[in-house]
Formats: structure tokens, sequence, C-alpha cells
């Protein structure tokens, strides 16, 4: 991927790079179907890296909900196979390993090394994901890197939870993690072990790093077991075999595509201070096989607190354009490198020096994908649905459980619907928006084992799917009640600027967040709820807004719309609101029935209203 950003780097360690690479230059012809094994491999251990995570951490947020993602890299920190998880995770982990290699340079890594990194300005997302990694070595010489990045409950800093969205500088936010090692040549390093444990608040905090110590470590035998078998060489050229096969496979999909300029803008509502309207500008240019991304034009505002780091944005930039191509083309460093990616220094995209990034992971970096798709709408609409959602941030709870009298910090990673935008050929549907990949909610009945809290309701919300040909998924009414003084601090975005639809289709339905409900101070909030104090018995609402449809929504089948007014997705007077549906009968006796001829006579004259509308 060319790129056009600041380069975090030290100097006295690039000469050592261009040693690397010529000793990786070594290689050997190898046969396609040798290559694709090879492949298959390293993605199985990708694979079993993250479910031992899975089944070895201790917190909800990576037991439970899978927010992990594993990769492999060749000795020059190029992406060679991934787990299926979430894609920002698995396109964002490749910078922090580069950096590592340029900082250690030849000489500075050895077998059994394990290293951790969080750092947002030395090519990581945000100080929570920690990204663990390892080299590995056969006959001597570095050949691959096994890595695995998790989301973690804290990061220290000010405030619990990771997300000091008040904070004025990335130092508040928590610590950083540039590249250190926690084992050196197969033998742990106490000191650094424990000087992660006292900067973090979370009392699991260990035995989950622990988890993706032991992931790496395992990632790492299993590949020296696959280099013992087929030879440094071969696997070297299977590597450089499938990274030159996804840079041809890319460019051939693009060439399909019509030679022109396309290009969009959106927007976040504000970020968390209250600043409005965060401008994304998106230029996305096709010239044969060539494909250049420019967010030149995006907001340079200087005082805002809404930035999503360059690594991030990649990964974002990756897996948008990812689910709009043939999902067969590898996701490696040739999908990567054949993305001429411009983001300039300052924008709300790669931020200035220092800057909080906390929130920004999520907004405006979510909007990436939904720049990329609604530039995109004009070349290939079939295949855009934005990789997206409108969260603003998840809904951070702590305080002390009265069942350990520790802290307790409840990242509400737990079963929502909402954001499910609709594509060509399928309506929205599910519980979980498609940026988050196969990330899994957290269930009810485990986390309200753990932390104080009840769950009250998680129901699909009628008339909340964006209509169209295909309908956006609908959003939930969510309720979670506390059973114990506690605090609450998130976010809301996605109540002027909501889940946008594609070819014509109308966007979801807006969030909405009560807090302290069901008491007398009961409030909803417009921006940022910072650090609200909750008493037993109260509540938070929020109404997760719906996804994006797909298309006219005149042109929808009115028996489907029959069907989603059965199902109580849509409402009798939002079937004729929104489709020009006409229904006749009752619901509650289940005897509703298009009513044909009336229907074709709404259409007709919402189409003309329409018309004239536009003219």
């Amino acid at each position: 991927m060319q790129v056009h950003r600041r380069v975090v780097s030290r100097g006295k360690h690039r000469a050592s790079k261009g040693k690397r690479a010529k000793r990786s230059a070594k290689h050997v012809a190898v046969d396609p179907v040798t290559a694709e094994i090879i492949r298959g491999a390293m993605e199985t251990i990708c694979y079993e890296m993250a479910t031992h995570v899975s089944l070895t951490a201790t917190t909800p947020i990576l037991n439970q909900s899978n927010e992990r993602n594993a990769t492999i890299l060749d000795a020059r920190g190029s992406l060679a196979a991934l787990s299926v998880g979430i894609p920002q995770f698995m396109l964002s982990s490749t910078l922090p390993v580069r950096f590592a290699l340029d900082f250690f340079g030849p000489d500075g890594l050895y077998d059994g090394d394990v290293l951790v990194a969080n750092d947002p300005y030395h090519g990581g997302g945000h100080l929570p994901d920690y990204n663990v990694f390892a080299p590995v070595f056969h006959d001597g010489e570095m050949v691959l890197i096994a890595s695995i990045q998790c989301h973690h409950a804290d990061t220290g800093g000010a405030m619990p939870g990771g997300y000091n969205v008040g904070a004025r500088d990335i130092w508040a936010e928590g610590v950083r993690f540039p590249a250190v090692k926690v084992y050196e040549r197969g033998v742990e390093r106490r000191d650094v072990i424990y000087m992660m444990k006292v900067n973090n608040r979370t009392p699991t905090f260990i035995g989950d790093l622990r988890a993706q110590i032991g992931a790496t470590q395992l990632g790492a035998r299993r590949l020296k077991e696959l280099l013992a078998r087929y030879g440094t060489a071969t696997v070297r050229a299977a590597v450089e075999y499938m990274i030159e096969y996804a840079a041809r496979r890319f460019r051939e999909e693009v060439a399909k595509w019509p030679d022109g300029e396309y290009e969009s803008d959106v927007y976040v509502d504000h970020d968390p201070q209250g600043n409005p309207d965060i401008h994304i500008h998106c230029k996305v240019t096709v010239r044969g096989s060539d494909l250049t991304v420019d967010f030149t034009g995006s907001d340079m505002r200087d005082n805002l607190q809404a930035y999503s780091t360059f690594g991030n944005t990649r990964g974002y930039v990756v897996a948008q354009l990812a689910s709009m191509m043939d999902p067969t083309i590898p996701k490696n460093e040739g999908f990567f490198n054949s993305i001429r990616l411009i983001v300039p220094p300052g924008c709300c995209l790669n931020p200035p020096p220092d800057r909080s990034v906390a929130a920004g992971t999520h907004h405006p970096g979510t909007e990436v994908g939904e720049a990329i798709a609604k530039a995109l709408e004009q070349v290939i609409p079939e295949r855009c649905c934005p990789q997206v959602y409108k969260m603003g941030m998840p809904t951070v709870i702590f305080g002390k459980n009265p069942k350990t009298g520790r802290l307790f910090i409840d990242h509400s990673v737990d079963t929502f619907a909402c954001y499910c935008g609709a594509v060509y050929g399928q309506d929205g549907w599910g519980a979980m928006n498609v940026s988050f990949g196969n990330l899994i909610r957290a269930t009810a009945e485990i986390n309200e084992s753990i932390f104080p809290v009840r769950h009250i309701s998680r129901d699909y919300a009628t008339d909340t799917g964006g209509p169209g040909k295909w309908r956006g998924c609908p959003g939930s009414l969510y309720v979670k009640e506390l059973c114990a003084p506690a605090q609450i601090y998130t976010y809301v975005v996605g109540r002027k600027y909501p889940m946008p639809g594609i070819a014509g289709g109308k966007p979801g339905a807006p969030n909405r967040l009560i807090v302290r409900a069901g008491g007398p101070h009961a409030y909803e909030v417009t921006t940022t709820a910072f650090y609200v104090d909750h008493l037993p018995g109260e509540r938070y609402e929020y109404r997760y807004g719906g996804g994006g449809g797909w298309g006219d929504p005149l042109e929808r089948d009115p028996q489907k719309v029959l069907e989603d007014v059965l199902d109580e997705y849509v409402s009798v007077e939002g079937a004729r609101r929104d489709y020009g549906v006409v229904l006749r009968g009752s619901l509650e006796d289940f005897s509703l029935e298009v009513d044909w001829e009336a229907t074709t006579a709404l259409r007709a004259e919402m189409r003309r209203l329409s018309s004239t509308t536009a003219n």
C-alpha cells in the first residue's frame, strides 16, 4: 500500500532493513498447489491462536465476544495470512510489528521472544488494542512472525475502561507500549509483566495478557512445525507467491470498474466534546487497474477530540474494499500494496502528534468505510454495503462489585441488534453490524453472573430498519439495570447522521440513549455522558438505530412488506408511509392482506410527488 503519512522510525536502524530484505529475497519456485496448502496451514494456525484466547482469557470481552484476531507476517512485516474476525483488527496489526522490526534491528530479536505493542502513534489503533507477537526462527534465521491483537478492558490513565473521551492528550488515556519484550529468549521478563500489571486496573488483565502470550507461543510452535516440514525456502516462496497472486487478482478486479473519479462526503454528528459535523471527504480514482483512495479535504480543525490513527484508517480502508471484491482474493500484503492511499497528516484520519485517539477508533474511523462505499456506489452499487456502525463508543460501566468488593468494568459487550445494512438481494439481518465481522456479543446470563447488572430488554424495534427494495435490519431497544452504584460513560452519534442507505435506500432510524431511566433524574444524552452516577434500580435505555436500506423502497415486493408487518419489523402505518403498501384486515388476528389496487395507485402517486420534488 502506497501511503502519504508521517513515518515513525528510528534512523539508525533503517540500513538494517536492507539486510533483512536481502536475506528474505532468497527463494525457490513453488507450485500453486503447495502455495495454497501452506496458506491454508497458516490460516488454520491463525484460527487456532484466536481460539486459544477465547478458551483461556478471563474477561467477557475476550472469552465471549471474540474481540481478537490472529495474523502471520513474514520477516519483513508483510502480512501473509490471517484469521476470520474483526476486519479492523486483522488489518491494523502489521504496522506495530514493522516498528518493532525497525526498532530492534535484525540482530535484536531472538528465538523465544514475545513482544507487546499498543501505541497508536507507532502503528496501532488505540491503547486498548494490545498486539502480542513473536518472531519465528528456523535454522537460525527469522522467517515468520506470529501475532494476535485483542481489545482489553483498561489501559491505566486517568479513567477506567480505556475510553477517556475527555483526555487532553494520549498520555491521559493510558500507558503506551510502542514495542516491549515480555519474553526474551524464552524467559519471561517478570519486571515488565509486573510493571504492566500495576499500570492496569482490571484484576484479570494479566490473565488476559497471558492468554495472548500463550496464543502467540502456540502459533510460533505450529509455524516451526510447518517450516520443518516444508523448509524455509519453500515457505518463503509460498508467502511471496500468495502476495503476488493477491495483487494480481486485486488489479484484475479494479480493471473491470469504469475509469473515473468518484467522490463522497460523510459526517459524524460530533466528537465527544460536542464539536459538530466531523467531515470526511473521500475521492476514489480508478485508472485501469490502479486504485487511489484520497482523503484530502477531510476535517483539519485543530480543536477536535475525534481522531482515527493512520493504522486504524488503513484497516478500515482495506476492510471496506475487501467487502466489495471477490471474497476469494487473499487478504494479505498484495491486497494492501495495490491501494494508493493518501491520508493528509493533521486531518481527523491521521492526527497531529500525541492527540487523544481513544474514541476515534470508532468515529471517524468507521466512517472511512461509509465514505468509500458512498463514493463507489456510483460504480458498483450492487457490491456496496458500508462496513460501518453509528454507536459512538461502547457504554462503559464501572463501580465496586458488591460480590467481590473489587472494581468491575463492564464494556457492555452484550448482544444487541443494530446497524445491519441491506445489500443487493438481501435484507439486513441478525444482531451484528457487518463492520464487526464475526464478533460475538456476550450473553446476558454470563454477564449477569460477573457484573452487578440485569438485562431487561433486547428486542427488535419496529420501523427502525432503513426502507429499501431490500430492508435494513431493525434496530433494538436495549435496557440494562444497575444492581449496585456505578458510573456510566459513553458518547452517542448516529442521531443526526444515522446508518446510510445505498442506491436509493433510506437510512436506518437514529440512536437514542436515556440514562438514569426509572429514576427521577432520567434524561436523554445528546452528545456525551460523562461519568453519570446510577443508583441500584436505575437503568440505561439505548434505542439502537437500524441498518440502511438498499434500493428504492417502492420497488420492494408488497408481499415481503406484508411479511415484515406480520413479523413486527414494520408497522401498518410504516408500510404505507415508507413503501407505499396499503394493507387491509387486522394485525391482531393475522388477517392482514395487501390491497393491490390501492397499493398500485399509492405508489404511482408517491413516484409522481418524488419526481416533482426532484425537479
